[in-house]
């Protein structure tokens, strides 16, 4: 009797054991890299996180802030996608990873974009800091700029391309916040998302563009963002991917081989697309209720959220049943849509907030002329109404 309790001692001891070691590996989703963060798009929400504000060299990573301020030019007007950019001596002559281009060369802002987001062109992306800013130098200082707005506290740009360079720093946790920023200009993705392409030269050549992020192509979902590497910040990933309604981002930082981050990165999304779902509980164009508006061309004006309103849940959880509270204050014309003219508060089924969404108008609504305005009062004042404004 003694010695089957020693046995089965031994054998829950033994499977007690296998257990733990276990859970402990799969609890570091990067067993390769030196740090990294998964997050929700949507929300921002963190999934996984290891050594995430520690200081690493981003390497190419860099040019997603270099791909942010290029998109917010665009957005802007200060530039376009047809743009012609001079390429100087300085950007023709950087070492790294380069698309060759050669000075005195004319290029759209779209070619250099290209040469960018799939072979990570050092050339292209200083042509592009000169044409933005008229120096690296003073492009460098919007980089920093930049990231300081968004809450980068990790982060010290030197340079827009990432070689390595003294003090030149950021974190998993910062490269993710960048990478959610540059997302959300969508149009980046039909960049980054491409697997090859010919760069067409002025000479009548071409440049073979071939994305260093291998996972666009054999990884499903995968359609960027941005990979690194320097021999002092090894093997680096910034990916994002989407299946159904969920968007994830990806970061790993310091991997010894570019298959060793591959593979942290898919093992990272892999987990992230097997436990959770998005449900987007109400889209920006859902009218929450009217309001009136003073000295518009329209009286009352239908209110929607700004953005949609989505739901990072477990893959096995139900949709919250919520309620929502609208609370705008007066409307006053000239109104464009997107302005944020009050919130909606999300309430859970116990009556507590846990959310307070911006709400805008449905359309932008122009200050009324002043005789409609006057025959506006006159049929209000001859149907016994009470005067609006």
């Amino acid at each position: 009797m003694k010695k089957n309790l020693k046995i089965i001692f031994c054998l829950i001891c033994f499977f007690t054991f296998l257990s733990i070691v276990h859970a402990t590996s799969t609890t570091d989703l990067a067993p390769n890299s030196k740090s990294a963060m998964l997050i929700d798009f949507d929300t921002g929400e963190i999934l996984f996180q290891k050594n995430e504000h520690e200081p690493l060299a981003p390497a190419s990573m860099t040019k997603m802030m270099s791909m942010l301020l290029i998109m917010e030019a665009i957005d802007n007007k200060t530039l376009s996608y047809d743009t012609d950019v001079t390429i100087s001596e300085n950007a023709a002559s950087m070492g790294g990873s380069q698309v060759f281009l050669q000075a005195n060369e004319v290029y759209k802002v779209k070619e250099l974009l290209k040469g960018i987001a799939i072979a990570s062109g050092n050339d292209a992306v200083v042509a592009m800091a000169e044409k933005i800013a008229g120096t690296t130098e003073e492009f460098v200082n919007k980089m920093n700029e930049k990231a300081k707005s968004l809450g980068m506290k990790d982060t010290t740009f030197k340079n827009p391309h990432g070689l390595d360079t003294e003090g030149h720093v950021s974190s998993a946790h910062d490269m993710a916040i960048l990478a959610r920023e540059l997302v959300k200009h969508e149009k980046i993705l039909e960049f980054t998302s491409i697997y090859e392409d010919y760069l067409q030269k002025k000479d009548g050549t071409s440049t073979w563009l071939v994305n260093t992020n291998k996972l666009v192509r054999f990884y499903n979902g995968v359609d960027g963002l941005k990979t690194g590497f320097t021999s002092k910040a090894g093997y680096c990933l910034t990916a994002t991917a989407k299946k159904n309604n969920l968007r994830l981002i990806a970061v790993v930082m310091g991997a010894e081989t570019g298959d060793k981050r591959s593979s942290d990165i898919s093992s990272m999304l892999n987990y992230g697309f097997n436990t959770y779902k998005t449900t987007i509980l109400l889209t920006k164009d859902t009218v929450l209720g009217n309001k009136r508006v003073e000295l518009g061309n329209i009286e009352m004006s239908e209110i929607v959220l700004k953005n949609d309103y989505s739901k990072l849940l477990k893959t096995e959880e139900k949709i919250p049943n919520y309620s929502y509270n609208l609370k705008v204050d007066r409307l006053v014309a000239p109104i464009q849509k997107g302005t944020t003219v009050g919130k909606v508060e999300v309430i859970d089924g116990t009556g507590n907030k846990v959310d307070e969404l911006e709400v805008t108008v449905k359309e932008s609504i122009e200050k009324i002329k002043f005789m409609k305005l006057w025959l506006r009062n006159l049929k209000y004042i001859t149907s016994g109404k009470i005067l609006i404004k």
